[in-house]
């Protein structure tokens, strides 16, 4: 199904190549997960096989040769390509071209002239298996990034591709919607889909793989068949920078009450500082997405947010970050924020953060973030922390997905705000950057700032939360 023979790619203006002589063959059917450290190459290896490169990034330069199916991906046309793939990023709202899902599921049959009946009944069968999870009814864009990312899966698959690409694929998805995940995949794979996986989260894949191919430097460094690595212990995958088995943080809950919240607990009247929430709603489309009554994060602790896809955790982020129009009233240490206020006493590590880089260098991002400080913030050592130091010089947005994340994080690090929240700030990370990025979320609440991290993954909260918030979809 997909061969590469002798590849090397290297993305204009960086100075080492993303891809080194790298020699791959995938057979019909086979599901192969693609894994290794930020960087090494696996989301560049997946735009080999959908003709991303050459075909949208045709300004660096590539040597060897790719086959996907019978089509050679540098000589054929960029849709001769897609009808026989389909593309799960990362980020999902970046692939989408509409704003709702039934037009977002006809959306590439309609561009490849499928027969009007095909599509009306392929769309009905989708969204009536999306509907079981999450409200097919809404924009795209009001949906949380684990929704979207359902819908991405059902966009890309609808119109019958023999391959499969998916990028991170369990970033932003909560544990129901990773079994929904697998089985998706499962089903697929006994239709005869050969699946391509780019991923650091290993273990849930394990009854569905048939080989894991682990990258290093833009090098195919070990190959693993699925009877091999299931006998793979977690400290070799620890040595490889992988992830294991997951490990869940059992966490007491702040003070909090509400229609939103679980296990809910009264807050005591007392003068701890901290940021406090009362009568907090927030409805979108005449639907409430966020009710929270009494609630408060205490400063210096870092509380985990968690909850389903659409439990409305991200909306929690925007209102408290003055990013989204709510009612009733939040105060920090007892007095009260405007929106305004909260938008200048807060910042944000967002789940795509690429809509958060903004200069033409690494070193130039930071500068930007630290320049209302007045102290002497020690970003160099923060870059260092977050294996960044030696990528001073180059442009943000030729970084790999984790490096951004990273950036993002020492960012936010340096800009020395009050309230500071991290929504799925280990997204695209592996797992000795897991680490560093836990340390960083640590020294900012040891600081003294209010801080929250909206995660689903069970391994940074075990190393970085003190306390948490389970939120579930209020009721309408």
């Amino acid at each position: 199904m997909i061969n590469i023979d002798a590849v090397t790619w290297i993305y204009p203006h960086a100075d080492d190549p993303s891809l080194k002589a790298v020699d791959l063959d995938i057979d019909v059917g086979e599901v192969v997960v693609l894994c290794g450290a930020s960087g090494s190459g696996k989301s560049t290896a997946l735009r080999l096989m959908n003709g991303l490169i050459p075909h949208f990034h045709d300004e660096g330069v590539l040597t060897g040769a790719v086959t996907v199916g019978a089509l050679s991906t540098t000589t054929v046309e960029l849709d001769e390509i897609g009808l026989i793939t389909g593309t799960v990023l990362q980020h999902p709202r970046r692939q989408f071209f509409t704003d709702s899902a039934p037009e977002e599921l006809a959306f590439a049959m309609e561009n490849f002239g499928f027969e009007r009946e095909v599509m009306r009944d392929r769309v009905t069968e989708d969204l009536a298996a999306l509907a079981r999870a999450l409200p097919v009814g809404q924009k795209l864009s009001l949906l949380s990034g684990g929704q979207q990312q359902q819908v991405a899966i059902s966009a890309s698959t609808a119109h019958g591709p023999a391959l499969l690409l998916l990028d991170e694929p369990s970033s932003n998805l909560s544990a129901d919607a990773v079994s929904r995940l697998v089985a998706t995949l499962a089903e697929l794979k006994s239709r005869g889909v050969t699946i391509v996986i780019a991923e650091h989260r290993l273990r849930y894949l394990q009854d569905l793989v048939d080989r894991v191919i682990v990258m290093r430097d833009g090098r195919i460094d070990v190959v693993w068949s699925a009877e091999e690595f299931r006998l793979v212990p977690d400290e070799v995958l620890a040595r490889e920078g992988l992830r294991g088995e997951i490990r869940t943080a059992a966490l007491p809950p702040i003070p909090a009450t509400g229609a939103s919240v679980v296990d809910p607990t009264p807050v005591t009247e007392d003068t701890a500082p901290g940021l406090r929430l009362t009568g907090v709603r927030c409805r979108f489309g005449g639907k409430t997405a966020l009710d929270i009554e009494d609630a408060l994060f205490a400063a210096g602790e870092v509380t985990a947010v968690r909850g389903v896809n659409g439990a409305g955790k991200t909306t929690l982020a925007r209102v408290i970050t003055g990013l989204q129009r709510s009612t009733g009233a939040v105060t920090l240490d007892g007095k009260v924020l405007s929106r305004r206020a909260r938008q200048r006493s807060s910042a944000i590590v967002m789940q795509d953060v690429q809509r958060q880089l903004f200069t033409e260098s690494v070193e130039a991002e930071i500068e930007l973030a630290r320049a209302d400080r007045h102290d002497q913030t020690d970003a160099a050592g923060i870059l260092a922390a977050l294996d960044l130091s030696h990528l001073a010089e180059r442009h943000p947005l030729s970084l790999s997905g984790g490096q951004q994340q990273r950036l993002v994080v020492a960012a936010v690090r340096v800009a020395g705000r009050r309230i500071v929240i991290f929504d799925e700030p280990s997204s695209g990370v592996d797992r000795r950057h897991l680490q560093s990025i836990s340390d960083q979320i640590r020294r900012v609440a040891s600081e003294g700032a209010v801080v929250i991290v909206i995660s689903h993954d069970e391994d940074l909260l075990a190393l970085s939360a003190d306390r948490q918030l389970t939120l579930a979809p209020a009721p309408a």
